[in-house]
């Protein structure tokens, strides 16, 4: 199954805004990230809403129509761990970005926006963008099934040598 690797999607889990409170007054949030039978998830950040993740999980790409969904979950000691919300992210825009050809172009130019819509749960406008030779996508990711909560994220391709992209 590897020869049907397209390549690498490193996703840069920022922070979370406003997240619920599932705890006395606060949460101990993380994200769990699920791509077909991948799953990869964040560190505990305990008692915070608003929490800095910073960090980079990386999924391999074999099929560019399957999206990611990231859930949140609030960390328990002694109980299971609570949901936090959920979003689906479509990376087919994003892939279909990665085979324009951008030579010649200069940091900084908008390759595609796509807009918040009932068919994604974008919590607004998310842009790709060429930044110093590489295509990216910022998104801000609104949590369905929750009172309240967005997730801010950047996708980045990785190629790897032998792969169909």
């Amino acid at each position: 199954m590897m020869n049907d690797l397209m390549g690498l999607l490193r996703i840069h889990i920022k922070r979370g805004v406003n997240l619920a409170v599932r705890d006395v007054n606060t949460s101990d949030p993380y994200c769990v990230v699920r791509m077909g039978k991948q799953k990869l998830k964040t560190r505990v950040i305990k008692k915070d809403v608003n929490p800095e993740w910073d960090e980079e999980l990386t999924l391999s790409v074999q099929d560019p129509s399957v999206p990611f969904t990231l859930t949140v979950y609030d960390h328990d000691t002694f109980t299971k761990d609570d949901p936090m919300g959920d979003a689906e992210c479509d990376i087919h825009p994003f892939i279909e970005a990665l085979k324009m050809n951008t030579e010649g172009l200069p940091t900084g130019t908008i390759i595609t926006r796509i807009q918040p819509g009932r068919q994604n749960c974008l919590a607004e406008e998310s842009r790709i963008t060429l930044v110093d030779g590489k295509i990216v996508q910022d998104i801000v990711l609104r949590l369905r099934h929750v009172e309240c909560g967005e997730v801010e994220l950047q996708l980045q391709w990785i190629n790897i040598p032998g792969s169909v992209m």
